[in-house]
């Protein structure tokens, strides 16, 4: 059986686009006969090697993102729920468990792991995705959070925000905007405006407001309640993805939060999050 892998370096990184070149190599010379490798386009620039669009490896049997933590979510925006092993480059790297050091033997293993099984076994990481009530408009999946904002953010810019948990008004509020996060997002945007941390295992989300008139705590709900967002009360708003697919509301509108269909896989190396968090200012 042929295993099929995909390269994704961090975009002008050069220590990352060298260990692509390693990993590449290592594994045509050490399995050529049962390994096929793309590097993505950038990276095949910079290696002399010829490159594919990443948009192109979501039928590769998993995808090597090698950089920070932003570099794995743009890989999972382009290959969806194509299985991902994380390299990390980045300081913190809670999405991105294996060194530099070990990359060549983690992916090595992983082929080794692929020829041998159908699937590869991993880490299932639930996305989200925000609608418009009248289905106008789906926003790209998010691993981190959603984010419904007024025209701007800080003084003057907010909008009124009415958040609704099945069906039931949380809160209503003058603010900046809310936030809907994962338990992956949990450590991103949602903890820089107050929300709590939460465990990549826990089966929740976390809704918080940002700098709201008349705040109520963060919430944690299960992932399946119905939650709308309305906007109000501004002539124009925003709804974005994982702060960068972006979506221009003209309120009033309602904004569904829920579910993304399909989640992402990380496979490899499984990395401490209590260890990840001594690393956060």
């Amino acid at each position: 059986m042929e295993v099929a892998v995909g390269l994704v370096a961090q975009r002008d990184n050069e220590r990352a686009q060298a260990l692509a070149r390693e990993i590449k190599t290592t594994l045509e010379e050490v399995q050529s006969a049962s390994v096929d490798i793309v590097v993505d386009e950038l990276t095949g620039e910079a290696i002399d090697d010829a490159g594919v669009s990443v948009d192109r490896m979501h039928d590769r049997d998993f995808v090597v993102s090698i950089g920070g933590d932003g570099t794995l979510l743009f890989v999972a925006r382009e290959v969806g729920p194509t299985p991902i092993l994380g390299v990390n480059l980045g300081e913190v790297g809670f999405l991105n468990a294996v060194s530099p050091a070990d990359a060549v033997d983690a992916v090595t293993d992983l082929v080794t792991a692929a020829t041998e099984a159908d699937s590869l076994e991993g880490r299932t990481l639930s996305r989200l995705t925000a609608t418009e009530a009248d289905g106008d408009w789906e926003l790209e999946p998010a691993l981190n959070e959603i984010v419904i904002h007024g025209p701007r953010r800080g003084h003057g810019g907010g909008a009124t925000i009415d958040v609704r948990v099945d069906g039931r008004r949380y809160v209503e509020s003058h603010a900046d905007g809310v936030l809907v996060a994962t338990p992956t997002g949990s450590t991103a945007y949602n903890l820089s405006e107050g929300g709590p941390i939460v465990q990549p295992s826990t089966d929740a989300l976390v809704v918080t407001q940002m700098a709201a008139a008349d705040a109520m705590p963060p919430l944690v709900v299960d992932p399946e309640t119905p939650l709308e967002v309305t906007v109000s009360g501004a002539e124009t708003a925003y709804v974005i993805s994982d702060g960068r697919n972006r979506q221009r509301l003209e309120p009033p509108v309602t904004v569904t939060v829920s579910l993304a269909n399909d989640p992402i896989t990380l496979v490899g190396p499984q990395g401490s999050f209590v260890d990840g968090l001594e690393k956060l200012e």
